[in-house]
């Protein structure tokens, strides 16, 4: 991070601490050796390839902006329900992308001039508050023993920044109190307070401490954290080792956040205890990939009226002071951060993608087991409309009826010259025995249609529940799916009939043209279309052969009629459109489940590919 050449000007006779740039400086060293080592780095950092400078209104400002948006409605787009392993882990790296872009990123390139927002996060009890009030000048945020102490966000700016932060659309999602804070305050309410301490260009925030036992406090420090132009991490010589305190450090490098870090209440006096704890701070800076963060000692002290000695802050203040009041080296710190947070969509969106993809896998898997339990489902029907089985009780009954009767032959008639109309109507006119035996077939098949379905259903609830994701999506589901749907029975009863009129049209359309003897006979379509469903259904296995007796011979007489290549043509046809007509039943009945991962928010295999697709778009747009 940049430093302004003059940073330590002022501090360079003060004893207690200043700003450090390695472990070798100790709590007790001056401000003006580091101040001018800071200044030279910031120098170096002016040729860094930085993104498009926020606020400029080019066209590719324009581009990138809507390349943000885009990726930002892509996170809104989907839901992460199953709890698949690290779930929770995506969850949150899902939501901190979306913070992230509405809390930080999209502001800052719509406001470039807005002041450098310093973040100071840290520990219970690091001294975060009483660092921010000495820097003011004035107690604005609460300290003391009871832990913890910030409760609610603190942000003091200079007074003609405080309608900005106000209004701003700068964490848009949190609501805005000005000013001294209240006694009591809801957590997700900004207190803002102007100072005139502060130069114009900076705005300090007090978080609540990340290691809170409040959860709600942890969230609102992650938050602001990724809001930071700079985010400032306290901690102390006696928790520095804390694993949180690392596992901060690193989240905020990971997000893009410039760093810097203050180790407060380093010890004094004779020995060498104090540097010692101040080299093993920057060891751990340097082994965690955090040693090119700008680091302060703050020596234990007295605190008084809930400030420090001025001498122990002088470095610190004359760093942030010098950072905002240049305008370049304040742009510059904000530039880098906002292309190190772009640099890191690189990793973390598509991270996000493939986090996705384990959730897709788990639909995928539901999906498969929909199409296996109603595959098994279809597979029995089929089976059952081969095997004879619908061929008993009343079907057969209305059959054997039909055919000893006589009606299928009287059905059959020689044609002599020219039919009368009266032989027409006689034709066409269907004997009560076969539209028995026709309502007959058609109330079995949909029967036997309806108790598949529900097999169906039942195949699928089943597999859902040996599933650990299916077992979490049924929780949420209503019984009924283990069911057929309530309109089934009324679509079944169509496409029976539409099935019948079917073969019926078979019969009339391709059997007359195949066989010559059926050119010299007339028949009725429908009763001949009923004996070909009978042989379709499994006539002639040997249990419905014994019942039938030797009352009728479907095949023969269709073969006799029409010959065995065209009646092999429309029993095929027939067979097939009778499969097809069921299976969309099924898969409307299938549809259901589709529906239910639908709402239950688990996201389909468009998600990882448009996230993808939108990290290429940033990266274009940059």
């Amino acid at each position: 991070m940049r430093e302004k050449e003059t940073s330590g000007k002022g501090a360079g006779d003060e004893p207690a601490t200043g700003p450090e740039n390695g472990p070798e400086n100790g709590p007790g060293d001056g401000a003006e050796e580091g101040a001018a080592k800071g200044a030279g780095d910031a120098r170096a950092r002016r040729g860094r390839r930085r993104t498009v400078k926020p606020g400029a209104g080019t066209v590719r400002q324009g581009e990138l902006i809507r390349a943000l948006t885009a990726l930002r409605e892509q996170l809104d787009a989907f839901d992460l329900l199953l709890d698949v392993p690290g779930v929770q882990e995506v969850r949150e790296a899902r939501d901190e992308l979306r913070a992230q872009l509405e809390d930080y990123v999209l502001p800052r390139i719509q406001a470039a001039g807005a002041p450098l927002l310093v973040v100071l996060g840290g520990s219970t009890g690091a001294g975060k508050s009483t660092l921010v009030n000495t820097l003011v000048g004035s107690r604005v945020s609460a300290t003391g023993v009871l832990r913890p102490t910030t409760s609610s966000p603190i942000l003091v700016c200079h007074p003609d920044h405080v309608d900005w932060f106000m209004e701003g659309p700068l964490l848009p999602g949190m609501g805005r109190v000005r000013g001294p804070a209240p006694d009591a305050i809801a957590g997700d309410q900004l207190v803002i307070i102007g100072s005139d301490v502060l130069p114009p260009g900076l705005a300090l925030l007090d978080s609540p401490d990340f290691d809170s036992v409040f959860e709600d406090h942890y969230e609102f420090a992650t938050k602001l954290m990724a809001a930071a132009d700079l985010w400032l991490c306290v901690t102390t010589a006696a928790r520095y080792a804390d694993a949180q305190v690392w596992q901060m450090l690193q989240r905020a490098k990971e997000n893009g956040a410039t760093i810097g870090v203050v180790l407060s209440r380093v010890p004094q006096g004779a020995g060498p205890q104090g540097a010692e704890v101040v080299e093993h701070f920057g060891e751990m800076l340097d082994e965690h990939e955090v040693g090119d963060a700008r680091r302060f000692t703050v020596p234990e002290t007295r605190i008084e009226n809930s400030r420090l000695p001025e001498e122990t802050v002088a470095g610190i203040r004359a760093w942030l002071t010098g950072v905002a009041e240049d305008t370049e080296d304040r742009e510059i710190v904000i530039e880098d951060t906002l292309a190190a947070v772009l640099d890191s969509f690189r990793t973390r969106v598509p991270e996000l993608a493939r986090q996705v993809e384990a959730q897709v896998e788990q639909r995928t898997e539901l999906a498969r087991e929909v199409e296996a339990g109603y595959g098994t489902a279809l597979a029995e029907l089929d089976e059952a409309t081969r095997n004879g089985s619908l061929l008993r009780g009343e079907v057969l009954a209305r059959w054997q009826d039909f055919a000893g009767t006589g009606d299928l032959l009287k059905s059959l008639h020689v044609q002599r010259g020219r039919r009368g109309r009266a032989a027409v109507r006689r034709n066409r006119r269907s004997p009560a025995r076969v539209r028995a035996l026709k309502a007959a077939l058609r109330a079995g098949l949909e029967s036997l249609i309806m108790a598949s379905a529900e097999h169906g259903a039942e195949q699928v609830i089943a597999r859902w529940r040996d599933h650990p994701s299916g077992r979490q999506v049924l929780a949420g589901t209503d019984a009924e799916l283990a069911h057929v749907s309530p309109e089934l029975a009324r679509r079944v009863t169509r496409a029976v009939s539409s099935w019948q009129d079917h073969v019926q049209e078979l019969i009339r359309t391709e059997g007359v043209t195949k066989r010559s003897v059926a050119k010299l006979v007339s028949f009725d379509t429908e009763a001949v279309s009923l004996v070909l469903m009978i042989g379709l259904l499994g006539y002639g296995t040997s249990d419905v052969a014994v019942e039938g007796g030797n009352s009728a011979v479907p095949q023969r007489l269709l073969k006799a009629l029409f010959g065995a290549e065209s009646l092999r043509g429309m029993g095929a046809k027939a067979r097939a459109d009778l499969r097809s007509r069921i299976g969309m039943l099924f898969d409307e009945e299938a549809i259901r489940f589709g529906q239910v991962l639908d709402s239950a928010g688990i996201p389909d295999e468009t998600v990882p590919v448009q996230l993808y697709q939108a990290t290429y778009n940033l990266e274009v747009a940059r």
